[in-house]
């Protein structure tokens, strides 16, 4: 037990460890163990425990007050001890993992109080977590019972071993494979090897040969991969749960039309059906206009393939390209699989676990997917290099992977910056596309934006500074963007007092919130009204102050009498 901080250390060296409220950490200032443990189902330690372990595990600290997490410590331990209560929360809490699940007490060196630290381990792969016969997950404040979407992304996650793509389909032969999507297939897979000291032997290989060599069968035999990527349609009844399909939607036409296998050949068809006229940027700047498909085919393909290959089959759903206007949304279900979108943007990180391993290796060998980090960077330099909003994965869930193509401008001032700052680092441009689209970016990233002259702005309302405004040729929405100073503000409420004797909150509000910024919201346009007013009671304009006639809604302001 520590007990070598105080109780002002302690509270400091906790909120370090778990600065916040979240999916992952929890503070209770439980002074009582005795009907905290296992008591109302929703607000005791095993509810809490199940609810952290259904999403990533994380720790419970107990002892603390909430929001500060000043050190309260623990009265009545009601004969629990940091060894005993183990077994009570296991006994709880079935389908908890015993392994990583322990309680780490530490005591105020001044004060004495004691504080449990309860880490929860993640739960087991594909088995929910569960308490008072529920299984739990964080809702705000509260806990609330699992939500379908996250039940069914730990029911159907990847479990090490498993390999739904590499199994061999019994009643499955050669005859069973379309013969184009063969030789596309070996087209392929020459062009990807054509360096190999081998290269010369491939058009001698025979079709069990090729097959066999490019991981698509295993030892002669027809696995589900060579189903789905060479297999004609009819083969598909021969796959469990037989739903292997991409579907190609335009809501706004209500247009629908399905693909199945062979998937070597109709994820170019799927691609063929997006509509992708030439778009222009800037058409008002005739030196500016820049003339390019609407969307860029290889990043479809890309991420078509790459909605293929981590696919979860094991669900029986099938593959979604929406189209709507300016935006291509594919999906696919099941989660990312190892680590987040976001890591792979600059091709830095190498996957190292697949849903589809046997899949993903045949993919790979005839060039349908890339296996070394560089798929989903080459798809964002390519939407840089078109001035256009980069792909992103917004929407995603642990049970769906969603990716976004935007084929249209969000901001013009965005496209007109790429074109302007070609130099600019690959992660900063990420930043900056987060800033157009509205998504938060870390502090860190804001303050490397802002030192170089990229973005201004209060956080979360960022926008694009002076600087590229003026290179760019958009100055007016910089100034609706950035708005005008205090002074012009405060003449404007001197002015209508001087006019009419006085003025009311509201008619303030109203004379003031057009011409504040842009980027403010209502609410702190309204905000900015009252410190005006605040700022001329305390430190006036050129000599003049007001004051308020009276408190509360009919308070009105005027010129404070010598």
């Amino acid at each position: 037990m520590v007990s070598n901080m105080t109780a002002q250390e302690l509270q400091a060296f906790i909120k370090t460890r778990f600065p916040k409220e979240d999916a992952r950490h929890e503070w209770k200032e439980w002074a009582s163990l005795k009907s905290n443990i296992s008591g109302r189902k929703g607000d005791d330690l095993v509810s809490y425990v199940s609810a952290l372990a259904n999403m990533e595990g994380g720790c419970i600290v107990i002892g603390v007050k909430d929001k500060t997490l000043a050190v309260t410590g623990i009265q009545d331990f009601a004969d629990y001890t940091p060894e005993n209560i183990l077994h009570r929360i296991l006994g709880k809490t079935p389908g908890l993992p015993s392994v990583g699940l322990r309680v780490e007490a530490l005591q105020a060196s001044d004060t004495k109080a004691i504080v449990w630290l309860v880490h929860v381990p993640r739960h087991a792969p594909r088995q929910p977590v569960q308490a008072h016969d529920k299984a739990w997950q964080r809702d705000g404040d509260s806990l609330v019972e699992l939500r379908p979407d996250r039940l069914r992304g730990i029911l159907t996650e990847l479990i090490a071993g498993l390999d739904w793509s590499a199994e061999r389909v019994p009643r499955a032969t050669l005859a069973d494979l379309d013969s184009a999507a063969i030789a596309k297939a070996r087209e392929k897979f020459a062009a990807k090897h054509q360096q190999e000291r081998w290269a010369v032997e491939i058009p001698l290989w025979s079709t069990e040969e090729f097959l066999d060599k490019a991981k698509i069968t295993l030892h002669g035999h027809i696995t589900r991969t060579a189903l789905l990527l060479l297999g004609t349609p009819q083969s598909v009844g021969l796959l469990p749960n037989s739903t292997a399909e991409i579907t190609w939607k335009v809501p706004d036409e209500r247009i629908a039309k399905h693909f199945g296998p062979p998937f070597v050949l109709t994820t170019t068809e799927v691609g063929q059906h997006i509509r992708n006229p030439n778009i222009k940027l800037f058409p008002a700047t005739e030196l500016l206009a820049i003339e390019l498909p609407r969307y860029d085919m290889q990043v479809i393909l890309e991420g078509l393939h790459n909605c293929l290959a981590h696919q979860d089959y094991e669900q029986a759903g099938r593959i979604v390209v929406l189209e709507t206007k300016g935006r291509l949304r594919l999906s696919n279900l099941g989660g990312f699989v190892d680590g987040k979108p976001e890591d792979y943007f600059t091709g830095e990180r190498t996957p190292s676990v697949y849903r589809n391993p046997w899949l993903a290796v045949a993919m790979n060998n005839i060039g349908m997917i890339d296996k070394g980090g560089y798929g989903i960077r080459d798809m964002v330099s390519s939407q840089r290099k078109r001035y256009l909003p980069l792909p992103d994965y917004e929407g995603s869930t642990p049970a769906q992977t969603l990716f976004n193509i935007y084929g249209q401008q969000i901001d013009e001032n965005y496209s007109r910056l790429l074109i302007e700052r070609s130099d600019l680092p690959l992660e900063q441009v990420i930043w900056l596309d987060r800033v157009q689209k509205k998504h938060p970016i870390a502090d860190e990233q804001a303050a490397v934006l802002r030192k170089a002259k990229l973005i201004e702005g209060r956080k979360p309302n960022f926008f694009v500074c002076a600087y590229i405004a003026d290179a760019t040729d958009t100055r007016t929405n910089y100034t609706r963007n950035k708005g005008l100073d205090d002074h012009y503000y405060k003449t404007l409420i001197l002015q209508h007092i001087k006019r009419f004797k006085s003025v009311s909150l509201a008619e303030a509000k109203e004379l003031l919130i057009d011409k504040l910024p842009d980027s403010l919201t209502t609410v702190q346009k309204q905000a900015k009204v009252k410190n005006l007013l605040t700022s001329l009671r305390l430190t006036g304009l050129d000599g003049k102050k007001i004051a308020a006639t009276q408190q509360g809604k009919g308070g009105r302001w005027e010129f404070l009498k010598p």
